[in-house]
């Protein structure tokens, strides 16, 4: 068995500069942890595989495509692959969530 302390993995280096610490990756699928303070955000970015978000505290504000929401706590969000999207932390709390990737991309994602 294999247990991940998520406040013990290493912060991943990431073109958005926020705290993204790559909890699981195999050679079939990747799952990222990302914390953004308050003000924090991603980049407008789009990946080369579908994306799923999974809110696992705060409340956030992602746009997908034309698509903008705010969600919050025990939300899944679906992101097409190579559709523009991104997070915004306009909250005065910490918002965490998942990202899954699958399968593992095989490229980068790219900045817009």
């Amino acid at each position: 068995m294999r247990i991940i302390d998520v406040k013990k993995a290493d912060v991943t280096q990431n073109p958005h500069g926020v705290d993204a610490r790559r909890i699981y990756d195999t050679d079939d699928a990747q799952v990222v942890h990302i914390s953004l303070k308050p003000g924090e955000a991603l980049k407008r970015h789009s990946t080369p595989v579908n994306v799923i978000f999974y809110v696992l505290e705060g409340k956030g504000i992602v746009e997908i495509g034309n698509e903008k929401k705010e969600v919050d706590k025990d939300t899944l969000i679906e992101s097409p692959a190579k559709i523009p999207h991104c997070w915004y932390n306009e909250s005065e709390e910490i918002v965490r969530f998942l990202v899954v990737k699958v399968p593992k991309p095989k490229e980068s994602a790219k900045l817009l």
